[in-house]
């Protein structure tokens, strides 16, 4: 194993994203060295690099998404094994960001993953997946009882549930299951219809993930409204998830009854939030003291929801260039070029490392 590595900085705060060289890591206990075979690309990335938000310490190593193999296991780390195929949850410090040859893992939160899953298919599900999870089951979110456990299972059957951008990584890991993910995640829950806002060009693909019906993304609120009402029957909607988020919370709340719930990817709700939805709850994804539970014990049921076909990887793309084709990645997100699919890339592709930072 090599005591260097290949790595993309983002080189300040509103800086530059450059590849560079650093040390590889050695895991502490509980930890897991990962060979990064692929990572993929989320939003927050960009939204990092564009409003300086969320890191403070620079030079950063981002990424958070990730898998390859296990090379090192740290002290009292047990379930894992050297060349064991995994998928992991990285975090924006760097030593366990993932846009890197080598990461740090805790094992708490890496799994195991089927022969039959490829590693850029793994990569696609550990943060959309938690996030949807935790909006949804956190008790600081939504608060429903886990769709992974045997007492969350088809809790919900015969509710409606309408997801705002289902064609996310984050939507398809909310309305499918994380099983299904939001999409996956609301399917085990029961949870029918299951209606989700998406371009028309991702609506087969969204109902092979368990949607069962799509709407057009860009239609006006008063047509969505009666769009929803035909296909419940009238049954009040009492839980919705928007994705992306959108601008106000006031259009996807709409669909809600009065003393529904609409579960959010904002960090936080505020004052505003609440307002423009008067009469419903507004929840988000936000750091509690249920989180890490809430996490671990869906990365303990993670490897049976991935043999059994419940839980499905995004559909992807490789970025050429290995660790120097992560930037132009990021930018066509920024610029809403990307849809229906998670961008991957391949770090140990990656031929320049100018510099040393």
């Amino acid at each position: 194993m090599p005591t260097e590595q290949k790595v993309l900085f983002l080189t300040k705060k509103h800086g530059e994203w450059e590849v560079g060289t650093a040390e590889v890591s050695t895991p502490g206990p509980g930890q897991l060295l990962i060979k990064v075979e692929a990572t993929a690309l989320n939003p927050a990335e960009w939204k990092i690099q564009v409003f300086g938000v969320l890191v403070e310490e620079y030079p950063a190593i981002l990424g958070v998404d990730a898998a390859g193999t296990v090379e090192a296991v740290g002290e009292g780390v047990t379930g894992f094994a050297v060349g064991d195929r995994v998928l992991i949850r990285g975090y924006f410090v760097k030593d366990k960001g993932t846009f890197q040859q080598y990461a740090l893992a805790e094992a708490a939160v890496s799994v195991r993953i089927p022969k039959n899953m490829t590693f850029d298919q793994a990569a696609s599900i550990p943060l959309a997946l938690t996030t949807a999870a935790l909006a949804l089951f956190d008790p600081s979110g939504a608060g429903l009882p886990p769709s992974w456990e045997e007492s969350g299972r088809g809790k919900f059957a015969g509710k409606p549930f309408v997801i705002f951008g289902g064609a996310t990584s984050v939507g398809q890991y909310g309305v499918s299951s994380p099983s299904d993910p939001t999409i996956q995640l609301a399917k085990l829950s029961g949870f029918s219809p299951i209606i989700a806002t998406a371009s028309p060009s991702n609506a087969n693909y969204l109902c092979s993930l368990g949607a069962t019906h799509v709407l057009d993304r860009a239609l006006a609120l008063d047509v969505l409204l009666a769009e929803v009402s035909k296909i419940t029957g009238g049954t009040p909607v009492e839980l919705a998830f928007d994705t992306v988020p959108l601008p106000s919370v006031e259009f996807p709340a709409s669909v809600l009854a009065p003393g529904g719930t609409l579960a959010t990817v904002w960090p936080a709700i505020d004052d505003s939030h609440r307002a423009a939805a008067p009469g419903k709850k507004v929840v988000g994804v936000i750091r509690s003291t249920s989180r890490d539970a809430t996490m671990y014990r869906l990365f303990e049921k993670l490897p049976a929801l991935l043999e059994s076909g419940d839980v499905k990887p995004n559909r992807v793309e490789i970025l050429p260039g290995g660790l120097a084709g992560i930037a132009a990645g990021l930018k066509r997100m920024e610029k809403g070029e990307v849809s229906g699919i998670k961008l991957v890339a391949h770090p140990h592709e990656t031929l320049w490392a100018p510099v040393r930072i």
